[in-house]
């Protein structure tokens, strides 16, 4: 079966498939994108993904993405893919080609939609905590902006030191969030993850994982990663994933009796709702 990508409401052979190289998605990074999780050729939480993605588009200025047109764009790329148990949906709207300069054009965005094989996580992950912080108070907080050298930085960074992925403080020096993830922490038997205002992003999963499996945000520290008595990522492609050890220092479970609690809730209520 040839592979199938979705330009602008059009199915072409990804083989063929092309974007202006004047596009300011790829010269200034001037977009938003969502990853959406299809188990057997079915996406998983749609619905909160494409709002998020709107959410983004109108933090950015740019034209908000029709819900209906994109969902369908979805269901027909996975429909032309290969049938996967687990693959990966990209959806990247960018305010299209312009000059060379950060001025956006008049041509229109680019919206696109492809689908790749997704692997597995592992069961535990390694995270190391990097130099650098998420600016809490910047204007692309809170946006899932297609501007990801940020992101590849530090988890090259991370995987120089054998993790899997990078934790990232605020300005203020407190707990923030992992490149591609959001980070939940137990300590003394409740279960934590920052709040929105720490300038993290507001993933579909973090969210779910307090609606279906509880927990309180609160302002952590990096030390209080650290010294967790469990640990665990959240995010689209690895559900919920305990975390092993933090720079090296293995914590003392993984999982730990909340954290296995909360992968059974979730993998429990995720196979009842696929668009909860």
């Amino acid at each position: 079966m040839t592979e199938q990508v979705w330009i602008n409401g059009e199915l072409i052979d990804a083989a063929r498939a092309t974007v202006s190289v004047f596009d300011h998605g790829m010269l200034v990074g001037d977009g938003v994108f969502e990853t959406v999780k299809a188990q057997n050729g079915e996406p998983f939480a749609l619905t909160r993904h494409l709002r998020r993605l709107a959410r983004s588009a109108a933090a950015l200025g740019l034209p908000e993405p029709d819900h209906d047109t994109l969902a369908q764009g979805v269901l027909e790329v996975l429909a032309a893919a290969p049938r996967r148990p687990l693959a990966r949906v990209r959806i990247t709207c960018t305010s299209g080609p312009g000059p060379l300069g950060s001025a956006r054009g008049d041509a229109g965005p680019t919206v696109t939609i492809i689908a790749a094989e997704q692997a597995p996580f592992p069961p535990t992950g390694d995270v190391t905590i990097v130099p650098w912080t998420r600016n809490e108070h910047g204007a692309l907080t809170g946006v899932k902006s297609t501007s990801y050298a940020e992101n590849a930085l530090a988890l090259a960074y991370a995987a120089e030191r054998g993790s899997g992925e990078a934790i990232f403080a605020n300005t203020a020096g407190n707990l923030c969030e992992g490149t591609g993830s959001n980070v939940f922490v137990v300590r003394g038997g409740r279960l934590l993850t920052p709040p929105l205002s720490s300038g993290c992003l507001a993933g579909v999963t973090r969210e779910l994982t307090l609606e279906w499996c509880g927990g309180e945000e609160a302002d952590l520290t990096l030390d209080d990663l650290r010294r967790a008595d469990e640990a665990f990522l959240t995010s689209t492609t690895r559900d919920v994933q305990p975390i092993r050890a933090v720079d090296g220092d293995a914590l003392p479970s993984a999982p730990g009796p909340i954290t296995h609690k909360a992968m059974e809730a979730f993998a429990a209520r995720a196979a009842e709702l696929m668009d909860p």
